[in-house]
Order: C-alpha cells, then structure tokens, then sequence
C-alpha cells in the first residue's frame, strides 16, 4: 500500500493525527515528518523530501498544507496523491505579516505560551469542539517544540510563496478538506484549491473548525481513506 507522509500544522507535532495515524496504520506505512528545523518553505520541503519514501502520498494541515504544496512544487513526481486541510495557497497578506514581529518578540522573550494561548489557539475549534481536551493538548504540543520552532515557523510562513501555479499543474489525485467552521482559513480558500487542481474531491465538514482531525476524526479519516483508494 501506498506510503502516507503526514505535514502538521504550525506548532503542532503527530499528536494532531493521532485518531488517523491509529485508524489507517494497519494499511498503510504512516510517517509524520517535523517540520520546525528551517526557516523557509523550500528549505523544509526538501528535508521532508530527503527522508520521505520514494513515492509517497502527502497530506498537511494549516502550515503542513502550504509545506505539503512546496514539496509538490519541487518533486510532484514521488507524490502519488496530495490531501490539503485548513490551509491556504496563497501567499501571506500584509495584515498577517504585520503580526508576526511582535508574536516572534514575545516568543523570544518567552511568553510564547501566551501568544498561543491568547492569539492563536481560541481561532482554533469550532462552537461545540471539545475545548477542554483540545486547547490544552494544543498548548502542550507548541510547549514541546518551544520557541525556536515558533519563530522559523513563523517566518516560514510570512515570507511563503504563491502556490497557485503548483495546484494548477498537480495532475494527482488531490483531497481538498476543510472544517466549516474555519476561520483561519475560510471555505472559499479551499473552494479555490479545488477549482485549480485538476483531480480534486472538495469535503467541508460540519460542526469543525481549523483542527478536523482531532474535532472530527472519524469523519477526517473517512474522507482520507477514499483518497487513499483512488491512489
């Protein structure tokens, strides 16, 4: 069966795919690549192609979706199917950027729980989510990975590319997948995925937010597994 490498999002590590890592594990060869070690997008997509298989399906979340269209950009051939959830293809907009600066200062100087748990993570779960089991395990997986990871993270994707251009030539089996609720990265950015990738399944899920995997875990792992069929 065919290789899945898994891309978490920003500040988040293999805890965000636990319920699909455990679900499709009997089938498949599941790896979850880091995603913290550089400060661009190129950089970091070519660490995730050097320790991938040789071909390998891809699937990302948030930041691990924008890493997953950089690494599709640079070998679009090893990647055998291509699943984006909660992200953007667009490059970043000034009025997120100009947040960054002081985000990283504070995380520098630490008070990076602070800014996950005050800027970041209550943009996270939709109205209904589990937020007594999830903020927490949120804050723990970004404390795990400190702060270093949070400021290349961070400037990883403030100086990201416009992937527009690599959906539009990305011929693959794609799964485009997003909560409802989303309000990091709205439906409509998601709409515009599928509309320019040329082999693509939209799902939108009701009652989730940012985080579908964990607030909707069966329902993700079944979009990912008729993804995973098509491959």
């Amino acid at each position: 069966m065919t290789p899945i490498v898994f891309l978490p999002g920003m500040m988040c590590d293999a805890r965000l795919f636990a319920p699909q890592i455990a679900a499709l594990s009997a089938r498949h060869m599941v790896s979850v690549a880091p995603i913290g070690g550089f400060a661009a997008m190129t950089e970091l997509a070519q660490d995730v192609l050097q320790n991938a298989p040789p071909r390998f399906a891809l699937a990302g979340l948030s930041m691990g979706g924008i890493l997953a269209m950089e690494v599709a950009r640079l070998a679009p051939e090893r990647i055998t199917g291509l699943a984006l959830m909660d992200t953007n293809p667009l490059a970043e907009l000034d009025d997120v950027k100009a947040k960054r600066g002081p985000q990283m200062e504070m995380a520098q100087n630490g008070q990076m729980r602070a800014v996950m748990r005050e800027q970041m993570i209550p943009n996270y779960l939709a109205e209904g989510s589990d937020a007594a089991t999830l903020e927490p395990l949120c804050e723990d997986m970004a404390e795990a990975l400190g702060s270093d990871v949070f400021i290349k993270q961070s400037i990883a994707l403030r100086d990201r590319p416009d992937q527009t251009e690599t959906l539009k030539s990305y011929s693959a089996p794609s799964l485009v997948l997003c909560g409802e609720q989303d309000r990091l990265c709205p439906v409509a950015r998601h709409e515009l995925m599928h509309d320019l990738l040329p082999n693509s399944t939209l799902t939108v899920l009701p009652d989730a937010g940012h985080l579908p995997t964990l607030e909707q875990p069966q329902a993700t792992t079944a979009a990912l597994t008729t993804w995973l069929e098509t491959l």
